[in-house]
């Protein structure tokens, strides 16, 4: 048996592993390769000499522990640092900015599943040799991790016809298949994603994916097309996932037929080879609401049965193989072959389903106590999970940043400390006490009803039952509780009604659907039978999601709060005195009533959103709340609304008065349904043309002209444009209609100012404008805007360009943005800004998102 301050030594290394790595990733910038070197060379010389030292003069570590321990938790901080420092610039492959958004040809292979959209793929792609195409069509030879990355993603999309802003879409793609050597024509771009409070970090999970670059492929009538070279072996799992992705879908989603098979065959490969993208949007809402979304998906609890079966089965004709003389049945103890057996065919079900990090999680801890097992040693459960979270770690250090990691970890350590597993007797859950089992069931105890019910069969199952629903009862109220601070946090809601769909959901899914499902793999009409078993469970979620209350919504709380709400639930699951547990009741009270700080009456904050190439720009005073325009649509899947308004208003606590849509074009009103279906209360106010159907969303709407305005908390707000239709010039352009608004406070005042062109521009300048503090800038600054006697009038402080990084019209143009510097006008662009706020009472000051947030793997623009 080891040792067990060897293992209370091993506790306190890991735990100081976990926090180096978390120290790393707060680095805005990545240090010299050589420093890391030389931290873990100092690190490791060190260990070294103390343990030369422990051996030479024991009599200094018994006098002087703590010294010793601090040192060593110093030590295994430091090399987790370097580690970490070390596996970040192994992932650096910049990729030239001279060579952004400019044609080039490339040769290199589908390395994964390619992800089916509505109009086409979204595939990553190894690019093994590429080539610059010039104007003239003359091609230079390019060098791979050099000029350009290796690993990239690439969309390819089409769409017969025209798009609602005039320019001409690509047919629709051929199908692409993982493993298939394509020669493309492309476009590529640095990552650089959107950077939103408590928002989304897409250059974070590009950098975990290993991904230094993104695009397009060009597939106009001019450029050559796309030429599939050949199939080749590689990534064979890759291709056979997407092979029974697609027979799944086509069996189960008939053209033209029910919507609902449609949506639960993406639930179906969600389970068999994880794809979630597969999952309708509005699936995972109820998912969501209803809080079973983990379920959905490949998670730890699935492979976790999966390996029991597996390990139950090979251990049983492990044992049938001795009597058919089999040799090597009785050098080995079955239950040993079935362990390890079940561990690797659970390490390929994990890589046949995506290799997720609940699966990661899982497998490492099933790891950890097999070899344990088969050493003959046991540790401590908590050693286990540490072991389990450092493994992780080595793996992949960014998962610490993932919601994910902290959900699954937390809720392992918390079923583990809480010691209900202990009280489980059978069931749904894998047994304990049967010679089948694998290891990973250690501690459990005889079942006692054996003992009380004798061979009574109907008793004994009914009292199985009870149990097993009993068992289940308790892990879900205590895994609910102790993740509810987590999941405020991370998705701003808890589900209210989480523990009875869980209840219902775990054993369905686990014993019914999903085995159905994964028999589809030997046996097609199985995905049938699994369709057919998920529909009243589908019915069901989706009948409890409509529930009042069914899931309450709060604005995302600090870290700190956090904390303090984690330590008062786990002392209401853990194993405490009633008195302790009323105790900790109170800590749980500021998480879920915290809301944050609002502008003072009189003052008002301007909070512009980084969704791209769009308007998005959030008012908010003492007691109400505006968005000015909704951000753009990105596909026929993806609109700002859904992406980034959406979760930023949720995670906010905002409820809105009004929405104002300054135009009808799609970069500001894309998200505008997603919003009006989330803040029920809010008017809509706009220029758009009667008839247009975002108006069916909310019958009494308001049209904006010139001439409204209002009070709200001592600001005052006032339409300057477009005037009343009677008044107004014929207009053939939606730009022409822009609604304008000026916001004026006593400290402070800003112009929105839509798409308005010089035309319009003068127009007001001739009705007269006061100077404002802060001006939108009009079009994203295009050149038809901005004209100079309008920023002369207006003479802002402060200008802000909301506009997409490398966005195909090149806004802001060149010489607008001279204009600005020649006019002493600082200019912030959401590109390098990020999100930006600005408040009334500093009106020289603005808070950049990408700034206050930056990462070594974030994209740094030069000036």
């Amino acid at each position: 048996m080891m040792s067990m301050g060897w293992a209370r030594g091993l506790g306190g290394g890991l735990l100081c592993w976990c926090l180096g790595v978390a120290l790393q990733l707060q680095q805005a910038a990545l240090w010299p390769v050589a420093v890391y070197g030389a931290v873990l060379a100092l690190a490791l010389v060190a260990a070294w000499r103390l343990r030369l030292t422990q051996l030479t003069r024991p009599s200094e570590h018994r006098h002087r522990p703590t010294v010793f321990w601090v040192i060593v938790s110093l030590l295994w901080f430091s090399v987790a640092f370097a580690v970490t420092g070390w596996h970040a610039w192994s992932r650096v492959s910049s990729m030239a900015p001279a060579l952004e958004g400019q044609d080039l040809d490339v040769v290199g292979v589908v390395q994964a599943m390619p992800q089916k959209q509505d109009l086409g793929w979204r595939f990553r792609f190894r690019i093994e040799q590429a080539w610059q195409v010039d104007a003239t069509g003359v091609s230079r030879a390019l060098r791979v991790n050099a000029d350009v990355p290796a690993q990239v993603y690439l969309g390819w999309y089409g769409q017969e016809g025209t798009h609602d802003s005039g320019w001409n879409l690509s047919p629709l793609p051929e199908p692409v298949k993982a493993g298939e050597r394509w020669r493309l024509r492309v476009r590529l771009k640095a990552p650089h994603g959107h950077m939103n409070p408590r928002g989304f970090d897409h250059e974070m999970w590009l950098w975990e994916q290993g991904i230094r670059a993104t695009g397009y492929v060009r597939n106009r009538p001019k450029d050559p097309p796309p030429l599939r070279i050949a199939s080749t072996l590689s990534h064979p799992i890759e291709g056979w996932r997407q092979t029974v992705r697609d027979r799944l879908l086509t069996q189960l989603s008939t053209p033209g037929g029910d919507s609902d098979a449609a949506k639960r065959a993406g639930v179906l490969a969600a389970l068999v080879v994880g794809d979630q993208a597969a999952i309708d949007r509005s699936d995972w809402d109820v998912f969501r609401a209803t809080g079973v979304a983990h379920l959905m998906s490949i998670s730890g609890l699935h492979v976790t049965m999966f390996a029991w079966l597996a390990s139950v089965a090979v251990g049983w004709g492990w044992r049938r193989a001795a009597l058919w003389g089999f040799d090597g049945a009785m050098r080995w103890p079955a239950v040993h072959v079935g362990a390890v057996s079940g561990l690797l065919l659970a390490t390929f079900y994990a890589l046949f389903s995506g290799w997720g990090l609940p699966a990661q999680r899982t497998l490492l801890m099933l790891l950890v106590v097999v070899v344990l097992r088969l050493s003959a040693r046991q540790w401590h459960g908590a050693l286990v999970w540490l072991m389990a979270c450092a493994a992780v770690l080595v793996w992949d250090p960014w998962a610490l940043l993932q919601p994910g990691f902290w959900l699954s970890f937390v809720a392992v350590g918390v079923l583990m400390a809480s010691d209900l597993k202990g009280d489980q007797t059978a069931g749904f859950a894998p047994p304990r006490n049967l010679s089948d089992a694998p290891f990973w069931g250690s501690g459990a105890r005889p079942l006692s009803w054996s003992h009380h019910w004798g061979a009574a069969p109907v008793v004994r199952w009914l009292v199985l039952f009870v149990q097993s629903v009993g068992a289940l009862l308790r892990e879900q109220a205590t895994v609910t509780l102790a993740l509810a601070p987590l999941t405020l946090l991370f998705f701003a809601q808890v589900s209210l009604v989480g523990l009875l769909a869980n209840v219902l959901a775990i054993p369905w899914v686990t014993l019914v659907v999903t085995p159905l499902a994964m028999l589809g793999l030997l046996w097609p009409l199985a995905w049938d039978w699994a369709s057919w078993a998920l529909r009243p469970l589908s019915d069901l979620l989706g009948w409890m999601s409509a529930w009042p209350l069914a899931s309450v919504s709060r604005a995302t709380p600090p870290w700190g709060l956090v904390v303090v709400a984690m330590l008062g639930a786990l002392g209401l699951v853990l194993r405490m005195p009633l008195s302790w547990k009323v105790m900790c009741l109170p800590l749980l009270w500021p998480v879920l009533f915290w809301s944050p700080p609002r502008p003072g009456h009189g003052q008002f904050e301007l909070l512009a959103a980084d969704v791209g190439q769009g308007n998005a720009v959030l008012v908010r005073t003492a007691q109400h709340s505006l968005l000015y325009d909704a951000g753009p649509r990105y596909s026929a899947e993806s609109d700002a609304g859904h992406r980034v308004l959406v979760p930023l208003l949720a995670q906010m606590g905002e409820r809105l008065d009004v929405l104002m849509l300054s135009h009808r074009d799609s970069d500001h009103t894309g998200g505008a349904a997603a919003v009006l279906a989330m803040q029920e209360q809010a008017q809509l106010w706009s220029s758009l043309e009667d008839e247009h159907p975002l108006h069916r969303l909310r019958t009494g709407w308001t049209r904006c002209q010139a001439g409204q305005s209002w009070v709200w908390d001592g600001v005052h707000f006032q339409v300057l444009h477009p005037p009343a239709p009677e008044l107004a010039p014929p207009s053939r352009k939606p730009n022409e209609v822009s609604c304008v608004l000026r916001i004026t406070a006593p400290e402070g005042s800003a112009l929105l100012a839509g798409d308005i062109e010089s035309p319009q521009e003068l127009a007001l300048v001739r009705a007269g404008l006061s100077p404002v503090d802060l001006l939108l800038a009009p079009h994203h600054g295009s050149k038809t805007s901005s004209s100079l006697p309008f920023l002369q009038a207006l003479a802002p402080k402060m200008a802000l360009v909301q506009a997409g990084y490398r966005n195909r019209f090149g806004h802001p143009a060149a010489e607008v943005v001279g204009r600005y510097q020649a006019q002493g006008i600082p200019l912030v662009e959401t590109t390098r800004c990020g999100a930006a706020t600005w408040r009334s009472h500093a009106p020289t000051l603005v808070h950049c998102e990408r700034v206050e947030r930056q990462r070594y793997w974030h994209l740094v623009l030069q000036p």
